[in-house]
């Protein structure tokens, strides 16, 4: 004969089933500010060792695939010759080196599947302003571009890529 104890155990059981069921599809659902804060989180502090994205997964965790296909052509094409390419700083910070301590995300739906990003921060002294224009993929945010907005004029990361 079941018990109370045997039903209530039976269904949180189900409920654990069901919560690692569509945990997954939940998680993976997220808003453009989170990716991006996400993002931005890891550049904080003197120590922010920034992102990583030297292979083939991390480019396509952070890039929408012709994006992707750009950066990691210009850095095999770099590795083959020895040299640095043509995406020699970081694109989410506009530099070699910095030191943010806090940043602002303001984000702009710009139709379905689509958003603006602006990112403003203080790096070494210097006010900085990045763009990035995100697709969503499945559930997933990606960056289709990257805008550094400056005093004497603007750029792209796919500019940079066809010059």
């Amino acid at each position: 004969m079941l018990t109370r104890r045997d039903t209530m155990r039976g269904v949180l059981r189900l409920g654990a089933l069901c919560a690692a069921a569509a945990g997954p599809s939940f998680a993976a659902d997220t808003s453009p500010r989170a990716f991006v804060t996400a993002i931005y989180d890891h550049y904080k502090g003197k120590d922010g060792g920034g992102v990583q994205f030297d292979t083939d997964r991390d480019v396509q965790r952070y890039f929408e695939p012709s994006l992707g296909a750009l950066i990691r052509k210009d850095q095999k094409a770099a590795a083959r010759r020895n040299e640095v390419g043509a995406l020699d700083f970081d694109p989410f910070v506009d530099s070699q080196d910095w030191d943010i301590a806090a940043f602002d995300v303001a984000v702009s739906d710009t139709g379905p599947g689509k958003a603006t990003a602006t990112v403003k921060f203080t790096s070494a002294g210097e006010s900085k302003t990045v763009v990035l224009d995100l697709v969503k993929i499945k559930n997933d945010w990606r960056i289709s571009n990257i805008t550094w907005v400056r005093e004497d004029k603007s750029e792209t990361l796919r500019d940079l890529f066809a010059q």
